[in-house]
């Protein structure tokens, strides 16, 4: 392991149990334990999007990277993790009225899914319109064309994954977002979806009464 990382991992409590609330030594821990690797992964992944060691390639600022974090989280009804990136995003020195707007945006981009259509072809039956989302007029000049267009990107990976297209990347290319930029904002709506499921999985574990087999 890198011992930049390494010392990175070291000294950054870890994500999932925070949000989890899981102590060291209890049954919640245990299982973390047993499957190290995992938990360490899941740790470094958290690290390398939202505190990574220079150089860091393009301007995908860490606070709009918080931004983001507390918009898809909201999206996918979780509360406690929007709450908890939200948070983060105000100790990153983020630009007046951002954290506002991604509230007031969350709220506006809240709905079911997943939406889209496949390809021609036996999925087609279960091709589902759904409704698409922009940034609106209101917020856009606090959140700027960048982060708006990060925003409407997020949106459509977490609802309308089927529609991702030449055409949506080519927005992000227009707001001034890097090919590598792109990458690291898919990487990050992906790596939410992970670590709620994580959280999700682990939260229904707590409730379970501690047994002997355990």
């Amino acid at each position: 392991m890198n011992a930049t990382v390494s010392s990175s991992a070291s000294a950054v409590p870890d994500v999932i149990d925070r949000l989890v609330g899981i102590e060291p030594g209890s049954h919640l821990d245990q299982i973390r334990v047993q499957r190290e690797q995992a938990r360490t992964h899941a740790q470094q992944s958290y690290l390398s999007l939202f505190a990574p060691t220079p150089p860091v390639f393009g301007h995908f600022e860490i606070a709009d990277r918080f931004a983001v974090a507390a918009f898809v989280a909201g999206l996918h009804g979780q509360a406690e993790v929007a709450r908890f990136y939200a948070d983060a995003l105000a100790g990153q020195g983020a630009r007046a009225g951002v954290a506002e707007a991604i509230a007031i945006e969350t709220k506006r981009g809240s709905t079911q899914g997943p939406y889209g259509r496949y390809p021609a072809g036996p999925l087609s039956a279960e091709d589902a319109p759904g409704p698409s989302y922009a940034v609106g007029a209101a917020q856009r000049p606090v959140l700027g064309e960048r982060l708006s267009a990060g925003l409407a990107h997020a949106h459509l990976l977490v609802f309308h994954p089927r529609d991702a297209s030449p055409t949506a990347l080519q927005s992000l290319l227009d707001a001034g977002w890097s090919s590598t930029e792109i990458v690291t904002l898919s990487q990050l709506v992906a790596f939410l979806a992970f670590q709620i499921r994580v959280v999700t999985g682990l939260r229904a574990l707590a409730q379970r009464p501690v047994t002997l087999v355990d």
